[in-house]
C-alpha cells in the first residue's frame, strides 16, 4: 500500500506537525500557538480538516470536564461555513475559527473520555461480560418470564445514580404507576 505525501503548509510547515503544535497548544492553554498554527492550516486550504481536529480535541482533551464543548463547536462550525458562503471580503468567518481555538484553549480539561476509549475498545470482546439482572425487566422477554412487572420496573428497573430529584417528582411516579398498570389490565 502505497503511503499518500501530505504536502506542506502554506508557508513550509510539516502538515502533521503543525497539527500536533494544534493540539499540545490546546491541551497546554498556549492560545499564541494554537492560533498561530490554525491560521497556518486555515491559510493552507484545510480549513474543514481543521475543524475536524477540534471535534476530536473536543472530546479527546476537553470531554467531560467542559460538558458544552461539543455543541458550542458544532454551532461555531455551522455559522463559519454560513460566514464563509458569503464570500465578504472582510471575511467574518475567522471569527468562529478564533473563537472555537480560545475556548477549546481556555476551558476545563480532562483526558478521561480519551484513557477510557483507549482502554476498552481493543480488547472489546475478548472478555465477554454477562447480562446484569437489573436488565431483565418488564422490556425483556426474560424479565416477563421472570415475572417482572411495572412495581419492579419502578422499583428496581428505573433506579438512577446521580439523580437530582425535582420536584414532584415522587407524586408524578406514582400517578404514572396507577396510570400504566390500569391502562395493562385492559
Amino acid at each position: 500500500m502505497q503511503m499518500s505525501i501530505i504536502p506542506p503548509t502554506k508557508n513550509g510547515y510539516s502538515y502533521l506537525e503543525v497539527v500536533s503544535t494544534i493540539q499540545k497548544a490546546i491541551r497546554r492553554g498556549d492560545e499564541k500557538n494554537a492560533l498561530f498554527f490554525s491560521v497556518e492550516v486555515v491559510e493552507s486550504g484545510k480549513d474543514e480538516a481543521l475543524w475536524r481536529r477540534l471535534k476530536v480535541i473536543s472530546s479527546e482533551d476537553v470531554g467531560l470536564a467542559t460538558l458544552s464543548t461539543p455543541a458550542i463547536l458544532e454551532s461555531l462550525h455551522v455559522a463559519y461555513k454560513e460566514a464563509k458562503k458569503q464570500k465578504k471580503l472582510s471575511k467574518p468567518e475567522r471569527l468562529m475559527i478564533t473563537h472555537a481555538v480560545l475556548l477549546l484553549c481556555r476551558c476545563k480539561k480532562s483526558r478521561l473520555v480519551d484513557w477510557v476509549t483507549c482502554s476498552i475498545f481493543p480488547n472489546h470482546g475478548e472478555d465477554l461480560l454477562p447480562i446484569p439482572d437489573y436488565a431483565f425487566d418488564m422490556h425483556t422477554s426474560k424479565g416477563r418470564r421472570m415475572g417482572r412487572d411495572l412495581r419492579h420496573f419502578a422499583e428496581h428497573g428505573a433506579i438512577l445514580n446521580n439523580h437530582k430529584k425535582q420536584p414532584l417528582e415522587d407524586q408524578y411516579k406514582m400517578e404514572a404507576i396507577e396510570v400504566l398498570e390500569k391502562k395493562q389490565k385492559k
